[in-house]
């Protein structure tokens, strides 16, 4: 059997986000996209996604296919085959040894933690405002990247892939 370990850390946030910042209401996505959903799980798929504890239960169950780790401080009970993990830097020792993507999938103290380990963003731009949001991502969250590739889904949605710039 082969050991693969990679050569350098990669973790990546994916996030769709209004054009008010607006990522959830009520604990909640604010508004449903086939087209983001499909390209949600197609990019996930065979990869690990870290959430809070309150990502996980507005999920309600394990994301099959996928690698699920919760974040949180807190001893809180989760199905078998979902890791919880305390920090940042337990994502980070993980990420080291596992051989595909690491997906940071939110909420909004989660993107924050990660906020200077992202390498990468994932962004799908919604094209609404939601005027009863609760939950909001800072406009400086991609300061520190720059466009690389842009992507067109269905639903008039658009999906734009940075990377975090090298000075």
């Amino acid at each position: 059997m082969r050991l693969c370990v990679k050569t350098s850390i990669v973790i990546i946030g994916i996030i769709a986000i209004s054009k008010n910042l607006a990522i959830g209401r009520k604990g909640k996505l604010p508004w449903h996209y086939s087209a983001d959903l499909r390209f949600f799980k197609q990019t996930t798929m065979g990869h690990a996604v870290v959430m809070g504890s309150t990502t996980w239960k507005s999920i309600g169950k394990q994301l099959p296919g996928r690698e699920n780790i919760v974040v949180s401080r807190k001893k809180i009970r989760l199905p078998e085959g979902v890791r919880l993990v305390s920090s940042v830097d337990d994502v980070v020792e993980f990420d080291e040894s596992f051989p595909k993507d690491v997906f940071i999938i939110g909420g909004a103290g989660v993107y924050e933690s990660f906020a200077d380990v992202i390498d990468r963003w994932i962004v799908t731009d919604i094209p609404e405002t939601i005027e009863d949001a609760d939950t909001f991502i800072p406009r400086s969250f991609l300061d520190e990247f720059e466009g690389e590739d842009v992507i067109e889904l269905d639903d008039n949605l658009r999906v734009r892939i940075l990377h975090r710039r090298r000075d």
